[in-house]
C-alpha cells in the first residue's frame, strides 16, 4: 500500500469516527426534553490491517448512568403524586462543546484528506510529462 491511499484510509475512518459522533450528539440535543432518554456516548477504537495501518473507528454505543433529572410539572401525564417526573440527563451545553469538537476534527480530516488527494494528483501531473 502506497503512503498516498494509506493517509486516505487513515483520513477517511477518522472522517466516518467524527460523523457517528456528530449524529449521536444531534441524536442526544434533539432527545434532550424526551422523558427518560439517557445520554449516547460513543467510544473510539483502533484498528490495524494486515498491511500494518492503523484506523479510528467507531466503538461501543455507551448509555451515561448519571441521573436522570427531577422535573416538576403537575400537569405532565407522566408526573407522579408530588408532581415531578424524571427528564432526560442530556446537557445542551455539554452537546454544543462535543459538536463543536466533534466538527473541528471532521474538518481537519477532510482538509487532510483533500491535501492528500492534491498530492496525489501533483504527483500524477508530473509523471505524465
Amino acid at each position: 500500500m502506497n503512503d498516498f491511499s494509506t493517509a486516505l484510509t487513515v483520513t477517511s475512518g477518522a472522517l466516518k469516527t467524527q460523523a457517528a459522533r456528530l449524529r449521536h450528539v444531534a441524536e442526544n440535543i434533539s432527545n434532550a426534553d424526551t422523558p427518560g432518554y439517557r445520554r449516547k456516548m460513543i467510544t473510539f477504537r483502533t484498528e490495524t490491517d494486515p498491511q500494518g495501518v492503523t484506523t479510528v473507528r467507531p466503538g461501543d454505543l455507551q448509555l451515561d448512568r448519571s441521573d436522570l433529572r427531577e422535573v416538576y410539572d403537575p400537569s405532565h401525564p407522566l408526573a407522579d403524586d408530588t408532581g415531578h417526573f424524571e427528564g432526560s440527563n442530556v446537557d445542551v451545553m455539554i452537546e454544543i462543546a462535543d459538536a463543536r469538537e466533534a466538527q473541528r476534527s471532521y474538518e481537519a480530516n477532510l482538509k487532510m484528506f483533500d491535501q492528500t488527494r492534491q498530492m496525489s494528483a501533483g504527483l500524477m501531473d508530473l509523471l505524465r510529462r
